[in-house]
């Protein structure tokens, strides 16, 4: 029976983010170059959205770009670029009802990319469904740097007491401050590692690994993982006992 036929559409995990790996290596595979890898793999963003929006999932969050991606070759990184521009479609946004946001050090992106980014986060501000938020050159120290800076400016300026600073105050300060932290962490292309990524927020998420490439990716992996986590018992802390 497909996965997709098994799951609880009760217990969609509302968060799913997903470190996006495999595309130089599946090119590799076929005798590619890598660009042509990153081509099939923005497909992919946009299968996966939909079936993520059509499950119930309230945010998807992807691994787009890391801050260490900029130490690339000259010519991966205009073909990244590039491709982010022309795979930014607005119709699938719109056809799906999803909001699209980005998080990272945009400031380092070239400025004919933010600016198409900033133009499909306006267009489907409205969109009520599922967000799709893209990590761009992002990375979790870099941003748990720049909250620690806003938080020390504050305590600086006497605009707030070291004191009243907990954990909570820590995560509105984050780039996914309006968003919950993921439930689910799905990495693809067999590797076994968070590579810097929304490490504050998985503190508690449920990690789940595959072996597929990215651009195989497809929907019965992605209900699959669903499945999987379905089977686990979230405990954050507690025995079995008290859950």
């Amino acid at each position: 029976m497909p996965y997709r036929e098994q799951i609880n559409k009760s217990r969609i995990p509302a968060h799913v983010a997903i470190i996006m790996d495999g595309n130089g290596r599946w090119a590799k595979q076929r005798g590619q170059v890598r660009s042509f890898g990153h081509q099939a793999g923005a497909e992919t963003v946009h299968i996966i959205a939909e079936e993520a929006a059509r499950l119930g999932v309230r945010y998807l969050t992807l691994y787009t770009f890391s801050t260490e991606n900029w130490n690339r070759p000259v010519d991966e990184v205009a073909a990244l670029m590039s491709l982010l521009m022309d795979s930014i479609e607005e119709e699938t946004f719109m056809k799906n009802n999803i909001s699209f946001r980005i998080i990272g050090d945009t400031a380092k992106l070239p400025a004919e990319v933010l600016e198409r980014l900033n133009q499909c986060i306006e267009h489907t501000s409205t969109n009520t469904g599922m967000c799709l938020t893209l990590a761009l050159s992002y990375s979790s120290k870099w941003e748990i740097t720049e909250a620690v800076r806003q938080i020390a400016a504050k305590v600086q300026n006497d605009k707030l007491a070291i004191d009243s600073i907990d954990d909570h105050l820590i995560s509105t300060h984050l780039s996914t401050n309006y968003m919950p932290d993921p439930d689910l962490l799905i990495r693809t292309g067999g590797e076994i590692r968070l590579s810097n990524y929304l490490l504050w927020q998985c503190a508690y998420s449920e990690l789940y690994f595959c072996e597929t490439f990215w651009p195989d990716f497809r929907e019965e992996e992605f209900c699959k993982a669903i499945y999987d986590y379905q089977k686990r018992e979230r405990r954050f802390g507690k025995t079995s006992e008290q859950i």
